[in-house]
């Protein structure tokens, strides 16, 4: 179940990777993009115009799929709680 709190910290934590202006490591946009994905229930195949970036984010959702919404929101805020943690 989602609870309040938990979708405005996901929002709070959405919003601070949208506002990061530095690029981040290709393993954790890959599961940012996993996560985001299963938490907003959008499941889209990947449309980028190369294949091999496709494969990746393929993956990367094969890997979150076992993940109900809630666990995937709050497996987002923690990895971008992680990753801003080292940063400091």
């Amino acid at each position: 179940m989602i609870t309040k709190e938990l979708h405005i910290n996901f929002e709070a934590a959405v919003d601070a990777v949208n506002a990061y202006k530095d690029p981040f490591p290709a393993d954790i946009l890959l599961k940012l993009y996993a996560y985001y994905k299963t938490a907003t229930k959008n499941y889209n195949r990947p449309r980028s115009k190369k294949p091999i970036i496709n494969a990746f984010k393929a993956n990367a959702l094969f890997q979150a799929q076992g993940l109900s919404e809630s666990e995937a929101m709050q497996a987002y805020i923690d990895l971008v709680n992680q990753y801003f943690s080292t940063l400091k």
